[in-house]
């Protein structure tokens, strides 16, 4: 990959859009992880005006100190950059004395686990209305159309993906290239929805670039018996998470009504 043109192509793919958008600039949420420091650093380099928000739930320290990390880091290298921080713990405990909590434990803390992205969801879009802004999500290419790594409107409900036809080991490249903070590149990916340290790795069963490979291989239009041993494991556990998100990465089914009918 020439990391270079790639950043140059993206930065000005950004300012086109949110000049023929007609738009001041972007909103994106830091979350401390290699994605949304990519996402924002990126957003900096248009010179348009960048607020990264940072919105704990019960977040993991080394969650927050690595957000707060990049974000003064981006502070200091670019005049374009604010911030805010939203502590959206109360919202979130609030939340759980109105619904009901019964059920199987693991499938309750999934859907809480939900509702923290779309609690950011909404909080990056208030930013964005009241500021006259896009959000700009963070999904890469292995999360958003490979596994349906994301929340369905929640990390997936954004106006713009500069970094979604990027695989994880791209987004690590043009992370070392725009001066990432070392933390970050080095931490393990997480999702950061449950309060915890757990890495994307755990809730999955495959790294990254275990998950990169099927992704190839799957377009290549090989099948697990085509495998053996961890490799026939890990190719199962992608298409596993590929045919049940599928919800996610293809448009919304609209129920069209035949001419007849009407």
């Amino acid at each position: 990959m020439q990391t270079e043109k790639v950043v140059d192509y993206i930065i000005n793919w950004l300012k086109d859009y949110a000049t023929n958008a007609r738009v001041n600039g972007f909103v994106v949420g830091v979350s401390g992880g290699i994605d949304s420091a990519v996402t924002s650093t990126l957003c900096a380099e248009t010179g348009l005006n960048l607020l990264c928000i940072e919105m704990p739930i019960h977040q993991a320290a080394s969650h927050v100190s690595r957000a707060q990390e990049h974000i003064a880091q981006l502070k200091e290298r670019f005049s374009n950059v604010s911030e805010a921080r939203v502590d959206l713990t109360p919202v979130f405990e609030e939340f759980k004395t109105e619904v009901s909590l019964e059920g199987e434990q693991a499938v309750v803390d999934m859907a809480l686990a939900n509702t923290r992205a779309r609690l950011r969801m909404t909080t990056l879009y208030y930013h964005a209305g009241l500021l006259g802004r896009l959000v700009a999500g963070t999904g890469n290419k292995v999360e958003d159309f490979g596994v349906g790594f994301f929340t369905k409107y929640g990390d997936g409900g954004v106006d713009l993906s500069p970094i979604a036809d990027l695989l994880k080991s791209e987004v690590y490249a043009l992370g070392d290239y725009l001066k990432v903070p070392e933390s970050i590149m080095k931490a393990a990916p997480s999702d950061g929805l449950f309060g915890d340290a757990r890495s994307d790795e755990d809730q999955i069963g495959a790294s990254y670039p275990e998950l990169e490979w099927a992704m190839d291989m799957k377009a290549e239009g090989k099948t697990a018996q085509d495998f053996e041993g961890r490799q026939r494991k890990v190719f199962e556990i992608f298409m596993s998470y590929n045919t049940k998100n599928q919800h996610k990465m293809v448009p919304i089914p609209v129920c069209n009504i035949p001419k007849n009918l009407r």
